[in-house]
């Protein structure tokens, strides 16, 4: 019997919000092509992930940014319906860890928001970033920014708290959908990626390296998933006191500047 969510993560032409597409034709088109053809095979996503040889690094990441964008924001648009400004005030990966929301415009210093305004203003941030030609270029021969790999990781960085919040505050929604080996494939093929190419912080990481969904040298453990006592593990194994704005970190009760 199929699984509908899995026709839903996996279907290019469904997506949360718009989706954001490179032109057939370009390098980059081949290179998404190519890429979806490796997961599509059954390749051992450590490999799935490596830049083929005679790529650039650069077009390599853009197609993934772009694909993680897509595929992250579906996820999360599947379990929104429960996770609202009651069931979620606070935008946290548990008790221990809470992401603040800081921008260049509203929001000057990390505020505390609940989490579906946390995750609308993330997926407006980031849509607004894959979307400027000067940062994410699609005409070939358009070299990309100096700084491409630094808005890369903030972008990575900050999707990444996305499986955070799914996993241990809606765990139990991908859990009855039957799903949680779906989702954790595309969590495994993210945290390959962001690991081959250091686009992540490993600090950024322990909400769920910690909890071994993932530890890198053994793969991702899904066995938590059935016994739903991902929450138990993750509690135990965090530290305490820091916040995690958009574009800082900082102890829990203060601010520090961008």
């Amino acid at each position: 019997m199929s699984n509908p969510f899995l026709k839903q993560v996996f279907n290019k032409d469904k997506t949360f919000r718009p989706k954001r597409k490179f032109e057939p034709g370009t390098q980059r088109f081949e290179l998404h092509k190519r890429a979806q053809a490796s997961l599509n095979a059954g390749l051992d996503l450590k490999l799935a992930v490596q830049l083929p040889t005679g790529e650039e690094l650069n077009d390599w990441v853009a197609v993934h940014v772009v694909d993680f964008f897509n595929r992250i924001n579906l996820i999360y648009g599947t379990i929104s319906d429960g996770c609202t400004e009651q069931s979620c005030p606070i935008m946290s990966g548990g008790p221990k860890y809470e992401y603040r929301w800081q921008d260049e415009h509203k929001f000057r210093k990390p505020t505390a928001l609940s989490a579906p305004r946390y995750m609308d203003l993330l997926m407006d941030w980031i849509e607004v970033q894959i979307n400027n030609e000067d940062i994410f270029p699609t005409s070939v021969g358009t070299p990309f920014p100096k700084n491409f790999l630094q808005v890369v990781r903030k972008i990575l960085s900050r999707l990444f708290r996305v499986f955070v919040h799914v996993y241990i505050h809606h765990f139990d929604r991908i859990a009855q959908m039957g799903s949680e080996a779906h989702v954790n494939t595309c969590y495994k093929h993210f945290y390959y990626f962001v690991k081959e190419f250091g686009l992540i912080d490993t600090k950024e990481l322990e909400p769920l390296v910690l909890a071994h969904i993932c530890d890198g040298d053994i793969g991702c453990d899904h066995s938590w998933g059935r016994s739903l006592s991902f929450q138990n593990l993750v509690l135990g194994a965090q530290p305490l006191g820091f916040v995690w704005g958009l574009f800082a970190v900082t102890p829990v009760g203060g601010c520090s500047p961008m």
